[in-house]
């Protein structure tokens, strides 16, 4: 074990507080609240979450064919989808989120997905992470590379809410992590002036590890500090909802509060549903609710900001059109993506739809995909973030859009 491991295990960093701090990084001696600031948020739905039943093309006499038992009533009808377009509908527990779709800030993209034919959860996880579809090799992740173009070098510019530091924001530059629920609250051995004052004084060179120490000292502070100041603004004290929605309101606060923070990352999981899927309420529909309130919470929480945020909702792959025997679907392919934010050009369900009928699915059992995931993500950088084409090629090496979708 060396002995910035031992540092970490000791719970002198915390893995679940902050991880991945690099030897350069540094940070800047104001904490400053920016709404001009560009941010952007990246919700990964891990498992394989049915955009079928989200998005729900009920215009499509084959999507009731081939779903008996967990399709969607047709809008109007009992616990029906909530009508988009006359073609698509939205799945009834994401009723929050239809504020944001009149508003004009919601968009939708469906059949995206990655071209890997992959059904692995962990390859196809690794390749929308990584950027790279069918590249076993790459060792840092998508959102790592844009940090490197964006960065300012220090450690909180970007915070992924979690235990640990995800494949999309692995590599060279360094990333703060943010605990979860009840963890991200949790006081640290080095949150103790004795210790603190200890620790200080064993590493206080020049050396690689000094450095390392000190620059993780100055991430933990400023999140630190940043929480706190979020308690204080809770309603009375009360304590926020647990789960997605109290996490993604801490992340809102700390983005609006700290204009340092530029990308955020979340995950959920428990989407891979084989088994009692439901249609309108059941499994699914419990965690979509979850969802869709932690997304609603996440954009009030940012409130003027949000107006120079996109936030992207993006699963590794779809699922089968046909329902399975246990109630539930397998491992697809197309899937749909999802895209917020102020300059969002919402309200409108984007991409090429290829139909449900058999002899247009993939592999006669999946959506099709007619749009590359990172031809959306390519869209938001571009005109969010302003990134030309050797930049966007560096986040994306060796890949040129297949096509311009004009989401912002």
């Amino acid at each position: 074990m060396n002995r910035r491991d031992f540092l970490i295990n000791a719970g002198i960093f915390a893995a679940s507080t902050l991880t991945s701090v690099g030897t350069h990084a540094y940070i800047a001696r104001s904490t400053t609240s920016n709404d001009n600031q560009k941010r952007l948020i990246v919700i990964f739905l891990r498992g394989a979450v049915d955009g079928l039943n989200i998005v729900v093309p009920h215009g499509e006499t084959a999507y009731y064919q081939a779903r008996p038992k967990i399709a969607i009533p047709k809008p109007g009808d009992q616990e029906g989808v909530l009508d988009l377009d006359g073609h698509f509908g939205l799945h009834p527990a994401l009723a929050p989120l239809i504020p944001l779709w009149k508003q004009g800030t919601l968009a939708f993209v469906h059949a995206a997905g990655s071209p890997d034919p992959t059904r692995s959860h962990f390859d196809a996880q690794y390749y929308m992470e990584s950027g790279t579809p069918g590249v076993r090799n790459t060792t840092d992740g998508w959102m790592n590379r844009l940090l490197g173009i964006v960065s300012g070098r220090t450690p909180i510019q970007a915070v992924t809410v979690g235990e640990t530091t995800p494949r999309i924001l692995a590599g060279r530059i360094p990333v703060a992590n943010l605990a979860s629920g009840r963890n991200a609250d949790r006081p640290l051995p080095l949150d103790r002036p004795q210790v603190a004052e200890a620790f200080d004084k064993l590493y206080n060179g020049k050396d690689e590890l000094s450095q390392t120490y000190h620059e993780g000292r100055m991430a933990r502070q400023a999140l630190k500090s940043d929480l706190d100041a979020e308690m204080k603004m809770a309603n009375n004290g009360a304590p926020l909802p647990y789960g997605f929605a109290k996490d993604a309101q801490r992340l809102a606060k700390l983005m609006v509060q700290d204009s340092r923070i530029q990308l955020g990352f979340m995950d959920l999981g428990g989407w891979d549903t084989h088994v009692n899927q439901g249609g309108s309420k059941g499994q699914l529909a419990r965690n979509l609710q979850q969802l869709g309130s932690g997304l609603a919470s996440l954009v009030q929480g940012l409130g003027s900001a949000y107006r120079n945020t996109a936030i992207v909702v993006m699963s590794e792959f779809g699922r089968t059109v046909n329902e399975n025997g246990n109630g539930g679907t397998d491992h697809g392919h197309g899937n749909v993506m999802w895209v917020l934010g102020g300059k969002v050009r919402g309200g409108k369900v984007y991409g090429e739809w290829p139909g449900l009928a058999t002899d247009q699915l993939y592999q006669k059992r999946d959506l099709a995909i007619t749009t590359d995931f990172r031809d959306v993500i390519t869209s938001v950088l571009e005109r969010h973030i302003n990134l030309d084409k050797t930049k966007l090629n560096q986040i994306f090496p060796g890949y040129a859009p297949a096509q311009k979708i004009e989401l912002i």
